[in-house]
């Protein structure tokens, strides 16, 4: 059978009205990945599964949400969507949004994307915005102009967003068999934290799956669930989750304290040294962002607040890394140059 994206294989299970007009790059199936490497280098005694999100049509998780809330735009005949963004969100909306015909506005702060998701916004047609502002600042613009005019909202606060982002969890149960004993994801607006664990929820009361411990992880410079206050200038290099007033905070907060896991911070140093060491050990690379959840995970199994020895552990990476190469290019060395002759090339390999 031929796979049709997440509403038709799990539409039934979805809160979208009648009138939705499935709008699909074929995203979801993505691949939870084994990853025998970092779990022994973690210390080992427990299996450790990458639920890599970067392989969505555009690069991200946020294809999930979006096929979601543009079908249900679409069937109503919405002709225009709008979204403020730090990247991810802007390149998937354009893109649902050309698939169904529509125009797509995205609202960015100034001088804070990555450029490879940029570009992808910029490629599928959107009107792209810059705000001399934050995110949060994008984001309240945004919710005001919707209530406004008729434009459809397609950020996370979006009802339809988390229903198709819930289809994660319930894909790493039906691999799975079961729910994992532990998720650990990267935690921005907070609306895949909330969705993975609305997901885990309904599954388990359906299949009995069982339910997950949560790890919601937030880079150091933009951590308001950490710290417990809105942070008004947030700064990390994980520029997808540099959001300073969650939008889905309390959900967030109540997903950890009802999975009886939490939400801690990581440096941006921690978390670019988990980028460079899944791409090494695993062959998974991602965005910055995106090995927040797995930083994290070091962080409390090193501090001993986190045994996983004989668990089954399960990181949600949520972009791919060519949504910001630039991460790993700007310090890198340059490639040596040596003609074209065999010995000049034996000299540099075997020394």
């Amino acid at each position: 059978m031929t796979y049709q994206g997440v509403l038709s294989k799990y539409g039934h299970l979805l809160d979208i009205p009648p009138h939705t007009r499935p709008v699909t790059l074929l995203e979801g199936n993505t691949p939870l990945i084994q990853a025998d490497n970092l779990s022994h280098h973690l210390g080992g005694e427990f299996e450790l599964f990458i639920k890599y999100e970067g392989l969505n049509p555009t690069g991200s998780f946020k294809d999930r949400g979006m096929t979601a809330a543009v079908s249900e735009a679409f069937g109503r005949n919405a002709t225009t969507v709008i979204c403020a963004s730090t990247g991810n969100t802007a390149a998937s909306a354009a893109a649902y949004a050309s698939r169904a015909g529509m125009k797509s506005i995205v609202l960015i702060p100034q001088g804070k994307v990555a450029a490879g998701k940029l570009a992808g916004a910029i490629a599928y047609g959107a009107q792209v915005i810059q705000i001399d502002g934050s995110f949060d600042d994008a984001l309240t613009m945004v919710v005001e102009i919707t209530n406004k005019h008729p434009i459809c909202l397609v950020n996370s606060i979006n009802p339809f967003r988390i229903e198709g982002q819930k289809t994660s969890a319930f894909e790493i149960c039906d691999v799975l068999e079961s729910a994992p004993d532990w998720l650990c994801l990267p935690v921005g607006n907070a609306g895949n934290i909330t969705a993975y664990w609305a997901g885990f929820k309904q599954y388990n009361q359906l299949k009995s799956t069982g339910l997950p411990q949560v790890l919601g992880v937030q880079a150091a410079g933009a951590a308001p669930l950490v710290l417990g206050h809105a942070v008004e200038n947030p700064e990390t290099v994980a520029t997808a989750i540099r959001i300073g007033k969650p939008a889905r905070g309390e959900q967030a907060l109540q997903a950890a304290e009802e999975s009886k896991g939490r939400i801690i911070a990581a440096s941006d140093s921690q978390i670019l040294d988990m980028q460079k060491l899944l791409a090494r050990l695993e062959g998974i690379w991602v965005e910055p962002a995106s090995a927040a959840g797995l930083a994290g995970l070091a962080i409390e199994i090193a501090s001993g607040k986190l045994n996983a020895k004989g668990k089954r552990v399960v990181a949600v990476c949520t972009g791919h890394g060519l949504k910001d190469p630039d991460i790993i290019t700007k310090d890198m060395a340059k490639p040596r140059i040596v003609p074209p002759k065999l010995d000049a090339l034996e000299e540099i390999i075997l020394g």
